[in-house]
């Protein structure tokens, strides 16, 4: 478990929006991202008949179609145990490898604090 007050002040205010994302909108997992300017862009999960993406998956497409060109920091709010690989790579791509990813629980509570890799 990571703690969470020993993050830097931005990079817990991507935490706290990611969680404020998925308490708004009732979604599984809520996200966050902050490009090279310092913009964030907050998501919650799509799950449409037609279009399924995790939070984070349209946390980065929402940074993306905006014309950011990097990205500093990602974040995501979930039960789940661990960012899936397809998330990582999504923020990899934009980001790069050593993009830092931060996984906290519904309570934002940061219990890994890791890269994108």
């Amino acid at each position: 478990m990571t703690d969470s007050s020993a993050l830097d002040p931005e990079d817990l205010k991507i935490v706290t929006l990611a969680r404020s994302a998925r308490a708004r909108n009732g979604v599984p997992e809520g996200a966050a991202v902050r490009d090279e300017n310092g913009r964030t862009y907050v998501a919650g999960t799509v799950d449409l008949d037609s279009l399924r993406l995790t939070a984070l998956q349209t946390a980065v497409a929402m940074a993306v179609a905006s014309g950011a060109k990097s990205l500093e920091a990602a974040a995501v709010v979930t039960d789940a145990g661990a960012v899936p690989e397809a998330d990582r790579a999504a923020v990899r791509d934009l980001g790069g490898s050593r993009t830092p990813v931060f996984l906290a629980g519904p309570d934002g509570t940061v219990r890994e604090a890791s890269t994108a890799g």
